[in-house]
């Protein structure tokens, strides 16, 4: 009986050529990689000493005819896979677990492994992933390659994704009219940040609101929603405004349906500041569905990057080499993804650890479902 992990690697071609040095296949080397990363390994050698310390566990579903790899064994696989075709695998996995009953809200965003130097315009290794805020599911991944930048890459993320269905949240850098042209031709919705690298957009945006405030609203139609949150010390108040079928902006930006605005007021320890934010979008909902949207795009932050950080310590990483560093980095993505699919009380590094130590909640990761199939 396979694991349920090894199914992403059947079809996937192996790099390696056929001599007598090839003792361990594909699916072995990366089936035991990924559970190793979900059970607490973050490099090579410890990838390596967790498949020796649970070899009995991985007789159970792996030939493994010449035992466990070495780490350099491991470390040259992920060298020569493609990572594009990595992705695509564990995207296809990962999509068949995201289900909705709306809108799947997906944000796209970039992370730096700030110790693994690169030549990009970031000076390290970046990654641009897509993540789907509510089913907290890594749907896929670029890497900036060297020499160019993260707004670049994304239009190629985009392409690779089933859009259709999803409302796709992106950050300043990915406001490009490409990347609206494609959301829409893959029957997607778009939430964009406007901000000053579009200037001749984020002026007409800001120049909607104010023809709007200095009537009254009359003639336009208009949604407000305001939220107020309080505690340790800190009182933010968030007011999202939504101005539908605006009009003067410049025509090149496919199907806005609408402009938002929103006004963070906040209140730390007596001291106040106030920022505003623009946005676009070809979603027509409601100001409240729209602030959800904008407030679960951080959840690529706080759901993600923090974790990986802190809990799989990937900024400590050094893999320099490019196709090793984004399959590994693509390991650990999925790895938190499944983790917080489980139903389990405890951290993610909690996790981790019990994943380590009971075989059996190993198994229920894996199988990215809760432990309790009514739950």
């Amino acid at each position: 009986m396979p694991l349920p992990i090894a199914t992403v690697f059947t079809d996937l071609s192996d790099p390696r050529a056929d001599t007598a040095n090839k003792l361990h296949t594909r699916t072995d080397i990366l089936t035991i990689a990924v559970c190793a990363t979900i059970g607490g390994a973050n490099g090579w050698e410890q990838i390596a000493e967790y498949g020796r310390r649970k070899e009995a566990f991985f007789r159970r579903f792996l030939a493994l005819e010449n035992g466990i790899p070495s780490h350099d064994t491991f470390y040259r696989v992920f060298t020569l896979l493609e990572p594009a075709a990595f992705a695509q695998r564990f995207a296809q996995w990962m999509a068949a677990a995201c289900e909705s009953t709306g809108l799947i809200p997906i944000a796209i965003d970039g992370k730096s492994s700030r110790r693994a130097k690169r030549s990009n315009a970031t000076g390290c290794l970046h990654v641009v992933r897509a993540w789907a805020t509510t089913n907290h599911l890594t749907l896929g991944q670029v890497v900036v390659p060297d020499g160019t930048n993260e707004i670049g890459v994304i239009a190629d993320l985009l392409q690779t994704l089933d859009l259709a269905g999803a409302i796709v949240t992106i950050d300043a850098a990915g406001c490009q009219t490409e990347n609206t042209r494609l959301i829409r031709e893959g029957k997607g919705h778009y939430l964009l940040t406007v901000k000053g690298n579009q200037p001749t957009l984020h002026e007409a945006v800001q120049a909607v609101f104010e023809r709007a405030d200095a009537t009254g609203h009359q003639g336009v139609r208009f949604d407000h929603h305001t939220t107020v949150e309080e505690g340790h010390g800190r009182q933010e108040e968030r007011s999202v405004a939504v101005i539908y079928e605006p009009k003067g902006l410049p025509p090149d930006w496919r199907d806005v349906a609408a402009v938002v605005s929103v006004l963070r007021e906040r209140v730390v320890n007596g001291k106040a500041t106030t920022t505003v934010h623009f946005y676009l979008t070809s979603y027509a909902g409601t100001a409240q569905e729209i602030a959800e949207i904008i407030r679960g795009h951080w959840e690529i932050e706080n759901g993600l990057h923090w974790i990986l950080d802190v809990a799989f310590r990937e900024d400590e990483s050094r893999t320099r080499d490019f196709n090793a560093g984004a399959n590994l980095a693509l390991v650990r993505r999925v790895a938190v993804s499944l983790l917080k699919r489980v139903k389990a009380k405890g951290s993610i590094e909690t996790r981790r650890l019990i994943a380590a130590w009971d075989d059996e909640f190993l198994l229920q990761v894996l199988q990215g479902s809760p432990d309790d199939p009514s739950a």
